[in-house]
């Protein structure tokens, strides 16, 4: 969503009431993450699950931002103009209503719900996302996801791209009590057509009301999120809108509450190396942030075609 990535230090009660859960337990538990929330333009919340103080990735997942669900008026600007993004991939995925993508490559496209679009930034990419021209004016419905994907460092200057997945291109397994697209990655004998730098794995799962479920360890770090149904972990009952971080290399059974339950999975190979995150750039080298900043301010990075607005990024402060 463009919005700033600067992590939160966390309250050092969350730590320690973590702390305290695992003392004298041998065995590795789930993090619970309920993230932090923002309102925007209309009533529009955001809830930022990554990054955590208790996590700040998951694999290669170093941003989660789910947005919505929401009704917005007709005089509601959602727009989100022209920004900057370095060192990273942007998944956006929605559930509900209709976004309009471009960037400095020139791509226009609009994003519908079930769409794969995975959007690597490289060495510098200046996207927007804005209402379609269809709904403009006009009363409108909006529920997704915005996650952020870090490259790894040896490929984090290479050229920005932009890949569209139909929703009717996603593979998708039908089981009694389960459906499952595989967004990114692969699992269950399916593999999303989707390019990826390094190991990544994102699923959309709906599971059947009352319906138990395993989940394989599909990927060495794992993490599962309901944006709306709450849902049992391994035994122990979940609220929706909370990002459970499960232990490394490990599945988990599920149950489903009577009105069936949605969530998401992500995941994959842990980071190469730890990353810094300011404002919209993600990069293991601090100086590599600074220039992009100073890129930015300075009016270095490649237009958008046809766009002359643009969000302003905060002063650098290094």
């Amino acid at each position: 969503m463009g919005v700033d990535a600067c992590i939160a230090a966390g309250t050092l009660r969350a730590v320690y009431a973590a702390m305290a859960q695992n003392a004298g337990s041998t065995m590795p538990e789930a993090i619970h993450l309920s993230g932090r929330t923002s309102e925007l333009a209309g009533g529009l919340t955001v809830r930022r699950l990554l990054p955590a103080a208790l996590r700040r990735a998951v694999g290669p997942f170093v941003f989660f931002d789910h947005f919505g669900p929401v009704a917005l008026g007709p005089e509601v600007d959602s727009d989100v103009g022209g920004h900057p993004h370095i060192g990273l991939a942007t998944v956006s995925y929605l559930f509900d209503g209709n976004l309009m993508h471009r960037d400095s490559l020139g791509t226009v496209q609009a994003i519908a719900p079930g769409t794969v679009n995975w959007m690597t930034a490289g060495r510098g990419i200046v996207h927007s996302e804005r209402v379609t021209e269809q709904e403009r004016q006009r009363s409108r419905q909006l529920h997704g996801l915005q996650l952020w994907v870090a490259l790894p460092p040896a490929l984090e200057e290479i050229e920005p791209a932009f890949q569209h997945v139909p929703a009717s291109d996603v593979p998708e397994l039908t089981l009694p009590d389960a459906t499952v697209r595989v967004l990114v990655g692969q699992a269950f004998g399916l593999r999303s057509p989707v390019r990826t730098a390094s190991e990544t794995l994102y699923l959309d799962v709906q599971l059947a009301p009352n319906a138990d479920w395993t989940l394989p360890p599909a990927a060495s770090e794992m993490a599962l999120y309901s944006p709306e149904q709450s849902l049992q972990v391994d035994g122990q009952p979940v609220a929706a809108q909370t990002l459970v971080v499960l232990p490394d290399h490990q599945g988990a059974t599920l149950r489903a509450g009577a009105r069936g339950a949605r969530f998401v999975v992500i995941g994959g190979a842990p980071l190469e190396k730890p990353v810094r995150m300011w404002w919209n750039y993600v990069s293991h080298d601090r100086a590599r942030i600074a220039a992009a900043a100073r890129r930015w301010a300075d009016g270095g990075f490649d237009p958008i075609p046809g766009e002359t607005g643009r969000v302003a990024g905060p002063s650098w402060t290094g």
